[in-house]
């Protein structure tokens, strides 16, 4: 399909409109805009499905808005978003589809790509992994001595560790009680023991998700387990029947030892990092089981049905794509942080971290030319109440600006109201925080009204004050269901869709990571026969040396 030129004369036209309403407003206060448009709140706030964005708290107003709808119109997000639901080749530096939403949808209309039916392909698929994943939440699939499994251990890095792990954490309440999960992605020797030491090998069973079947972590980490197990087991043959591939590359998994029906698939247009959709998501569907597990597909699907087919500035994906668009194309914030106010949320910004940095951390277009603006920014945080005793300091008074998007989910298990308004006080507070600031003046007068000296007052007035006009916006989870959480999952998908169809690069390649892994192979060979030579740079060369003699 024909790619669009990022830097085409309507796009930059554009650009050059929003750079000059951001001239026009950095110095405007957002508690003035606030003042100027009294329904501020009500006019930029959508609600969907379980979901609720405030996004009043940015810092552009009704004129700069429009020219970030058009920006998107200009960028073709539309007809780009339409062509990767239709199964064309998104992904344009490797000529791949990119349809992880089929997964989400095979009861949906025919999805016919390269003579293949692919909705029947999920279909099947799908089906095999529910008989499974039954088949050990209800015992029928035994273990070598006849109990059921109790203990599910993946095996995976990235997408095949960051997404299921995300997830079986949330939903955690919805979970089977008599089943533990273990995430194990760092071929680290602490981590590898940290885990066999909380596992029994006869109640374990363990899922080994790599797409390729070739990566290294995981890999080493399947090798010291397959040999725990067998050492518990009485044999190899016997550690293999408590293990499961999940896979696009099944062959390799049965040429190493898998059985057929032991190995679940998927397929090369699936990415990584949006993979939990499928059988890379078998431990959320051993937790919470089929019904649930739809649950969390339907809720995606919901979402996606929503970016389809609302208008741009009532879409929830494109105005949240478009906040972050001002900021760090406009504004040029470097960075966006998420606090989440949920425990049962503790593992979401690393989803995103990958999801969205792997995604649009890119220096060039589909074309390879250079970009003019940044693209992807650095995505960081954690859970809210932490994050305010430790980094929200910086954001509050640091030397850079930091966006944050809030999340907050109203309705908890058990819920205790007390706690609940502790929590949702603090992220509340956080956010007209960094709205208002404080000012010295303001600090100034408080303190002598306090009794402190003039003298004294005046001294402290800078240290205590901030500017505010941090912006922000505020996400409401209605419920941390399954079906919300898909829904909230497949947001930030299409957020970082549309910001990368916007800035013109392609989301769905990594070529970023392919030097350290190749530079890793070569670095490998030599800690493990004897360090060559004139082969790298002084500093990689001594440090080679003494890693080499460390673990000799």
């Amino acid at each position: 399909m024909h790619e669009p030129n990022s830097q085409s004369e309507s796009s930059t036209r554009h650009w050059q409109a929003l750079e000059a309403h951001y001239q026009r407003l950095k110095n405007t206060p957002l508690s003035q805009l606030f003042a100027i448009n009294p329904l501020r709140a009500q006019h930029f706030s959508v609600e969907f499905s379980g979901l609720f964005l405030d996004y009043s708290k940015q810092s552009f107003d009704e004129s700069a808005f429009h020219s970030l709808i058009e920006l998107a119109q200009t960028s073709g997000l539309e007809q780009r978003r339409d062509a990767m639901f239709q199964g064309n080749p998104t992904n344009s530096t490797e000529q791949r589809t990119v349809l992880h939403t089929a997964l989400r949808n095979p009861d949906g209309e025919d999805l016919v790509v390269d003579g293949i039916d692919i909705r029947a392909l999920v279909k099947k698929e799908q089906e095999r992994l529910a008989v499974f994943a039954n088949g050990i939440r209800q015992g029928t699939i035994k273990a070598n001595d006849g109990g059921p499994f109790t203990e599910i251990l993946n095996i995976g890095i990235g997408g095949s560790d960051l997404g299921p792990k995300m997830a079986v954490e949330a939903l955690r309440p919805f979970a089977q009680e008599d089943l533990r999960f273990h995430f194990l992605s760092n071929p680290d020797t602490p981590a590898l023991h940290a885990v066999l030491r909380e596992i029994d090998p006869e109640r374990t069973l363990v899922l080994v998700s790599s797409k390729t079947f070739t990566t290294q972590d995981t890999l080493a980490n399947f090798s010291s387990v397959r040999q725990f197990l067998a050492q518990g087991l009485g044999g190899d043959e016997a550690a293999m029947r408590h293990c499961v591939a999940l896979t696009a590359s099944p062959q390799t998994a049965i040429h190493q030892g898998f059985a057929p029906e032991c190995v679940f698939e998927f397929w090369d247009w699936v990415g990584g990092r949006y993979s939990m959709w499928s059988a890379i998501g078998l431990p959320i569907l051993i937790a919470i089981g089929s019904a649930q597990f739809n649950a969390f597909l339907d809720g995606a699907r919901a979402m996606d049905q929503h970016f389809l087919s609302a208008p741009l500035n009532a879409n929830m994906p494109v105005l949240l794509a478009l906040t972050g668009i001002w900021n760090h194309s406009v504004a040029l914030d470097r960075s966006v942080m998420m606090a989440a106010y949920d425990s049962r949320l503790q593992f979401f910004t690393p989803y995103v971290q990958q999801l969205d940095m792997e995604s649009n951390g890119k220096h060039v277009d589909h074309s390879g030319s250079p970009l003019t603006r940044p693209s992807g920014p650095i995505v960081w945080g954690g859970l809210g109440i932490n994050g305010q005793h430790a980094y929200f300091q910086l954001v509050h008074q640091g030397t850079q600006r930091v966006p944050v998007e809030f999340i907050g989910v109203l309705k908890a298990p058990d819920q205790d109201s007390e706690h609940q308004r502790i929590v949702f006080s603090n992220m509340l507070a956080q956010a007209e925080a960094l709205m208002v600031g404080r000012s010295r003046e303001h600090i100034k007068a408080e303190m002598i009204e306090q009794g402190y000296a003039e003298d004294h007052a005046e001294s402290l007035a800078n240290h205590r004050s901030f500017a505010g006009n941090i912006p922000s916006t505020t996400l409401l989870v209605e419920a941390l269901t399954p079906f919300n959480l898909g829904a909230l999952a497949a947001l930030y998908e299409h957020k970082i869709f549309a910001q990368g169809v916007i800035w013109g690069v392609n989301s769905f390649d990594q070529w970023g990571v392919e030097l350290g892994k190749v530079l890793g192979k070569t670095i490998y060979d030599e800690l493990r026969s004897e360090p060559k030579q004139d082969e790298h740079d002084s500093s990689t060369q001594a440090l080679i040396a003494r890693v080499f003699n460390a673990l000799r």
